[in-house]
Order: structure tokens, then C-alpha cells, then sequence
């Protein structure tokens, strides 16, 4: 079998190369797995400025949202002003299986789109809660604590699905209907985070601060906005390339995540599109859940203030 080949136009090169250590895969499984499920994957791409994480031979992996001087120039693009580096950012938009392709060939393993498309980039199109299990912890109880998003999103008018994250954890989804800003979509995740976590705060925490956690799992509801979470069916690098894999709620807690590989993900896929298929329909957000929010602080800056208050606390206790 050749280390090379074409397809839609693009050159694919390097094939029998080991993907990264640990992967199981080589280059090849990864072009042959996203060319399998690009039917899948550029919809939910699509209109979008895409990031994506490279790993190239040597290195370590790195998330490339700039595209480089020598992409080609059919692949679609948007410029977008990046306020953190205070620059402006030519994003990818992989509206097509060529696109794909070509990233496939630059080694680009895992997909992250925002929650927002470029002509409407201020009403994202999901609520997003990623939740993680604690150091040592297993898949079951992120599965547990997922249960408790569930209750908390059905309690507040809610509907959504969940996918496997590729690693330990989990993402539901809330599809909405576009009307919301980033602010109160931002302020809603914190608000349904919070409710999820009163369930049973036993089982989850929303302490962002690692060390306050206490053995619980992580209510993540920093996936907001202009944010990007790894896409349903994206690989991950992980041991064995694991993809995100869209699951059922009921046996949820049953569910081995690294069944889910480049390898085998598209036989048990066959030629549906389970993810599509479980997401509900769109909906508007309850007003109570934008307001109880905007009474929570944003995570990361809370933490950020406390991490502070907790340096002077210590320097002045040596002192």
C-alpha cells in the first residue's frame, strides 16, 4: 500500500507514519476514520471558524487557530479580531470534505468549533456543560453527575443530548434557538450548573479552583460564547484515539468510552447519524435561568481573585 495518494484533489502524504505515541493508529486510520464520518462532522463545522489540534512527528501537540501561509487558497476562511492576542485571526471555515481532507493531512487530530457561527457571532447556538470526573474517578460518575444536568435542564424548561468527551467525560447539549446573547447564554450555563449541583452536592461541585473540589465532579460551565468544544465524532489525543461519541441516557452509567476509536467508531455508526438524531429541537431561554446566572460570578475570574487572595494569604503567613 502506497504511503501516498490523492483524493478530492488533495494530496495525502506520509500514511504509514504512527499518528503520535500511544495512538494505535497511524495516519492513515485518522485520513480513512474523518473521511468515513466527514458527512457527519462538516455539518456541525459548517459556517463556523474552526480550531483544530495538531500533533506533528517530535512535537507536542499544539491547537492551531491561525491558518498558515501555505494553506491553499480554496479553503474557505473568516478573519475574526482575537482580543487576547490582540490580533486578527484567519480562521478555517471546513464547509466540505476537501477542507477535511486537508486538514487531515496536516495532522490535525481534534476538531473544536465554537458555539457561535460567523454571521451570528453573538448568539451561540448551544448550551454547553462539560463535566469531568476527578482525579482517579471513572466514566460512571461523570455519568451520574450528568443525570443531575439532565434533571436540572428538564426542571428549567430545557432539553438536551450527550456525547462522550473522547477522554473520562462527558458533554450535554442544549440546542437553542438563537435569540439569547452570548452574556445570558453565558450566565445560564452558570445558573444550570449551579441547580445540577444542588441536586446532590455530594456528587458535583462548580468549585473551578481543582484543590476546592473535594473528590467531586466538575459542573464546567466556562463553554460558553466564543468558547469551542471538541465536536461529536472528533478523535482525541489520547491512548488509542478515542473520538467523542454521541450515547443514549438511559444505560448511560454502562457506557465504556474507549470503545469509541478512529478504528471502530465507523462500524458502529453504519450510515446513521446518531448524534443529529439525538439532538432536540432548538429552544428559547427561560428567563429565570438568565437571571439566576447573572447573580453567579463568571468561574474563571472568581477563581483568578481567590488564587490571589489565597498567594497574599500565604505570603503573609511566612511573613
Amino acid at each position: 500500500m502506497s504511503a501516498e495518494e490523492e483524493r478530492d484533489g488533495v494530496r495525502l502524504t506520509n500514511l504509514d507514519q504512527p499518528l503520535f505515541p500511544g495512538a494505535e493508529a497511524t495516519k492513515r486510520d485518522l485520513v480513512d476514520y474523518l473521511d468515513a464520518v466527514a458527512d457527519r462532522l462538516v455539518p456541525q463545522f459548517a459556517g463556523r471558524p474552526l480550531s483544530v489540534i495538531r500533533v506533528l512527528r517530535g512535537q507536542k501537540p499544539f491547537m492551531q487557530k491561525n491558518l498558515p501561509k501555505y494553506t491553499p487558497d480554496w479553503v474557505p476562511r473568516v478573519k475574526l479580531w482575537a482580543e487576547s492576542s490582540r490580533r486578527e485571526v484567519s480562521y478555517a471555515v471546513c464547509d466540505d470534505r476537501r477542507t477535511l481532507l486537508w486538514f487531515a493531512n496536516q495532522r490535525a487530530v481534534e476538531y473544536h468549533p465554537p458555539l457561535m457561527r460567523v454571521d451570528a457571532p453573538d448568539r451561540p447556538t448551544h448550551l454547553v456543560l462539560d463535566i469531568d470526573p476527578p482525579e482517579g474517578g471513572g466514566f460512571a460518575a461523570a455519568a451520574r453527575a450528568a443525570h443531575l444536568v439532565r434533571r436540572a435542564m428538564a426542571d428549567s424548561g430545557l432539553r438536551g443530548a450527550v456525547k462522550t468527551s473522547g477522554a473520562k467525560g462527558v458533554h450535554v447539549f442544549a440546542p437553542l434557538d438563537g435569540s439569547a446573547r452570548v452574556e445570558d447564554v453565558a450566565a445560564a450555563t452558570r445558573a444550570l450548573a449551579a441547580r445540577a449541583e444542588r441536586l446532590d452536592p455530594a456528587l458535583a461541585t462548580t468549585a473551578f479552583i481543582r484543590e476546592d473540589r473535594g473528590g467531586r465532579v466538575f459542573l464546567d460551565s466556562t463553554r460558553a460564547g466564543t468558547a469551542t468544544v471538541a465536536a461529536a465524532y472528533s478523535p482525541r489525543i489520547r491512548p488509542g484515539t478515542p473520538v467523542s461519541f454521541p450515547v443514549p441516557w438511559d444505560g448511560l452509567e454502562d457506557v465504556d468510552p474507549s470503545r469509541f476509536t478512529v478504528r471502530t467508531a465507523p462500524g458502529l455508526l453504519g450510515a446513521g447519524d446518531p448524534w443529529a438524531a439525538s439532538l432536540p429541537a432548538p429552544l428559547p431561554l427561560p428567563a429565570d435561568l438568565v437571571e439566576e446566572g447573572h447573580t453567579i460570578p463568571v468561574a474563571r475570574v472568581q477563581a483568578m481573585h481567590e488564587g490571589k487572595r489565597r498567594a497574599r494569604a500565604r505570603r503573609a503567613g511566612g511573613d
